[in-house]
């Protein structure tokens, strides 16, 4: 690292879990986001102000007014353009030194698994079951670390999947046919929730790449913020799962 980014990132160089070492192996990291909308864009913004390498951004929608109460990467001289390149713009601004890639569609596939091939882990800020189901089959296939988030009114839910053997999945979690799917446009969101979630998976990126601390692995987080009180799940893998078999 240079003198700039000694400087830039010297509070986290700061921190003997991290240190010099540790913010090289985020400066070297490629994180692939599936979704640019509340979940993506603090958490992006936060990933790029942290010094990841190479954020790989993914979204087919375009910035719209009603998105701007919550989805904080977007401002309303980008309404009408694709999120992609609003993102872009937003996180150039903020760290001209992360390598940003767009992939303005949604990705499935054979693009979807060589989009998660390609990188070293993954967020899952989409809001909607088809994605996140066909992602953890991409990511358990190819054993890629994957942080998933969501959030819907007041609540809000993260969990790590590190696609380890022994390991649960998203699958472990919801079947394809037993849940309701749950948009913001239908039930509404409060702007504050998503940031907050959203915020924890950079963070839960950040300590899986820099390999410190105890990330959520196994573990289920769910806020209540109307009460503002957390509950953690234990999960286990389902013997029956069709993608892991537990």
């Amino acid at each position: 690292m240079d003198d700039n980014a000694l400087l830039r990132y010297s509070r986290q160089i700061m921190l003997p879990e991290l240190g010099v070492e540790g913010q090289q192996r985020l400066c070297g990291a490629r994180i692939l986001i599936i979704g640019l909308g509340g979940l993506g864009s603090p958490a992006a913004m936060y990933l790029a102000a942290a010094g990841i390498g190479t954020l790989e951004l993914a979204d087919d929608d375009r910035v719209d007014l009603s998105n701007l109460q919550r989805q904080v990467l977007h401002t309303t001289d980008r309404i009408g353009l694709e999120k992609t390149a609003s993102a872009q713009t937003g996180l150039n601004s903020l760290n001209p030194t992360t390598k940003i890639v767009l992939h303005n569609e949604r990705l499935k596939g054979p693009a979807l698994l060589s989009a998660v091939e390609a990188v070293d882990l993954v967020l899952d800020c989409s809001d909607n079951f088809a994605t996140r189901f066909a992602l953890n089959q991409a990511c358990h296939d190819l054993q890629t670390p994957l942080v998933s988030g969501a959030a819907i009114r007041w609540d809000g839910q993260i969990t790590v999947f590190d696609n380890q053997p022994g390991s649960p999945c998203y699958r472990c979690l919801y079947s394809e046919d037993g849940e309701e799917e749950l948009r913001c446009s239908e039930n509404g969101v409060v702007a504050p929730l998503v940031g907050i979630i959203g915020a924890m998976q950079s963070l839960e990126a950040i300590k899986l790449l820099g390999g410190v601390g105890e990330p959520l692995g196994g573990r289920l987080l769910m806020l209540d913020a109307l009460r503002m009180q957390w509950r953690e799940l234990r999960l286990r893998p389902d013997p029956a799962c069709p993608v892991c078999g537990g």
